[in-house]
């Protein structure tokens, strides 16, 4: 007798008895596929089991709150053991249900409002968790071995066929949506409301299984949204330093910048210090970012070109569909974003990524995960890091290559710059340069295999702050990079342990610059150099375009 013939459907028909499951559950409450919101639970438990890996939306901005709220609120002794897998943790659900018994191991990207419950709850053993992800890893990994079983997802809209419409704020949707949608999984979206005729689709309804018109509309965070009222002089003066010592310096045009007061000084900055340089048309043209609304003045003056956002930003709305030239903008008038192709387009395409950390130890390594907190890294290793199978070139590249290799034999090859920008006190007079990262001790005490370090020394080739830039790229052995290191860091500990006579000597080579260095006259680093200095300045440098959310108006 043979071996039994092997069945190659099982999920196939796995997600059938589910599918009948919940029509028997629903029964006429379902209208083709749309749930009402109040049989939110029912659905849920039918379609559930323990065990499964379920994707919830928690992007950086825009979030399925609703699905949240309902799936913290099922019946621990009928689902349980879930493997959640998540972009970002942002609200309290996020972590409810592991609090609750309803999950129990998480793979996961981003965690910062959430960052020191995560911890408390791995610490806690409530919480196992698989691993800490870059975006693109994560999103690789839903096609390889961590496919959602069940995805619960947000758009703006669905029409009665069950097209959904995503709006500006796609984000993650169609990477998850897909990955579930080909594998025999369920997608449930949560929509702000049901119409006859969509804008545009942007996830047919083929990949949908549930419509459930929610209560209210998802929320979403203007997470990049920052007032330059608080932009200080010491910023001002470092993002004076970056577009001379680096901008200028390589011919950066494609480019990627972290959220922060920093990078917004440095935008804010383009169309004054960076024009008097003459630098229009020759930097900061091409953007992988949100439509920061600190980028509005640049746009204005003529500098950029070009952005392709990872999510969009509140109040941003009408400013991008009269700037469709600059915006990937759809035949409706909105902007669509893709955090996937985002990532991928930042990692691969751009010449620079700067960004800023919490900490950073002698060889260069950042993190942002202290003791307590678990936050996560969201897309920087991505953006921070050399793009090994890049084979296209630009002068920037070619340049930081060159730097890299000088004096070696080896074959030549660009590299991408990778600026670390940090005051060297961070709040609370917290130090950001430190002998030793803090993820050690936090991988022990979370049983993780390797400590998290947001991006490797290897990668970064400048590191800068209010005392000058240390150029990398330049260091020929380990103790010059880390005399480099410390010439920047001011008066922390680790400053304050330089070897006076190595640093000078670095910045006679030019590896450490100062702002005279550079030519630059501190006594000019004040806030009359920014294009915008308050909030309601942005809104008349859009035309009256750009409608700030209401916690940025206080006029």
């Amino acid at each position: 007798m043979g071996a039994p013939e092997r069945i190659w459907n099982h999920q196939q028909e796995n997600r059938t008895r589910r599918l009948q499951r919940a029509a028997g559950t629903l029964g006429a409450d379902l209208a083709g596929k749309q749930c009402p919101a109040a049989r939110i639970a029912d659905l849920m438990h039918a379609v559930l089991e323990p065990g499964d890996r379920v994707c919830l939306e928690g992007n950086n901005q825009k979030q399925a709150d609703f699905l949240a709220r309902a799936l913290a609120a099922l019946d621990p002794a009928r689902v349980n053991n879930l493997h959640m897998l998540q972009s970002v943790l942002a609200l309290p659900e996020h972590l409810d249900v592991f609090d609750k018994g309803i999950a129990s191991r998480l793979d996961f990207s981003f965690s910062g409002p959430q960052a020191a419950r995560l911890a408390r709850l791995a610490s806690a053993g409530k919480l196992n968790i698989g691993a800490i992800h870059t975006y693109l890893e994560l999103f690789g990994r839903y096609f390889i071995d961590l496919t959602p079983r069940v995805a619960l997802v947000a758009a703006q809209s669905a029409d009665r066929y069950g097209n959904l419409y995503t709006g500006p704020n796609t984000e993650d949707t169609p990477a998850i949506v897909e990955a579930t949608a080909f594998r025999s999984g369920i997608v449930i979206a949560q929509v702000n409301e049901v119409v006859d005729e969509l804008p545009r689709i942007d996830i047919p309804a083929d990949w949908v299984d549930f419509v459930v018109p929610a209560p209210t509309p998802h929320y979403i965070e203007p997470l990049f949204t920052r007032d330059p009222a608080q932009i200080s002089e010491v910023q001002v003066l470092m993002a004076m330093m970056a577009i001379k010592g680096i901008y200028a310096e390589y011919q950066v045009e494609r480019l990627n910048h972290g959220i922060g007061f920093d990078t917004a000084a440095i935008e804010l900055l383009l169309p004054t210090y960076a024009a008097s340089l003459g630098l229009k048309g020759k930097i900061a043209s091409h953007w992988a970012l949100n439509p920061h609304p600190a980028l509005i003045p640049a746009i204005e003056a003529g500098f950029v070109q070009s952005v392709h956002s990872f999510g969009s930003e509140l109040g941003m709305e009408d400013y991008i569909r009269a700037r469709s030239d600059v915006f990937f903008v759809g035949p409706d008038g909105s902007m669509r974003s893709n955090r996937a192709f985002c990532q991928a387009a930042g990692h691969y395409a751009c010449d620079m990524f700067i960004g800023s950390t919490l900490q950073i130890d002698l060889q260069g390594n950042s993190s942002t995960a202290t003791l307590g907190r678990i936050s996560g890294f969201g897309g920087a290793p991505n953006m921070g890091s050399d793009a090994r199978g890049r084979r296209h070139v630009s002068p920037a590249w070619l340049k930081a290559g060159e730097q890299a290799r000088a004096g070696s034999n080896r074959i030549p090859r660009g590299q991408k710059l990778v600026v670390q920008m940090v005051e060297t006190f961070r709040e609370h007079m917290q130090p950001a340069f430190v002998e030793r990262l803090d993820a050690w001790q936090l991988a022990e005490q979370a049983g993780m295999a390797i400590p998290p370090v947001m991006i490797y020394g290897e990668d970064v080739t400048h590191i800068l702050t209010e005392e000058g830039i240390a150029n990398l790229l330049l260091c020929r052995s380990d103790e010059e990079r880390e005399q480099a290191i410390r010439g920047v860091a001011g008066y922390t500990p680790v400053g304050l342990g330089r070897d006076k006579r190595m640093v000078e000597n670095l910045r006679d080579r030019g590896v450490i610059r100062r702002a005279e260095d550079l030519g630059i006259d501190k006594r000019l680093a004040s806030r009359d150099l920014l294009a915008a200095k308050t909030m309601k300045d942005l809104v008349r440098a859009s035309g009256g375009l750009y409608d700030p959310p209401k916690r940025f108006r206080n006029w």
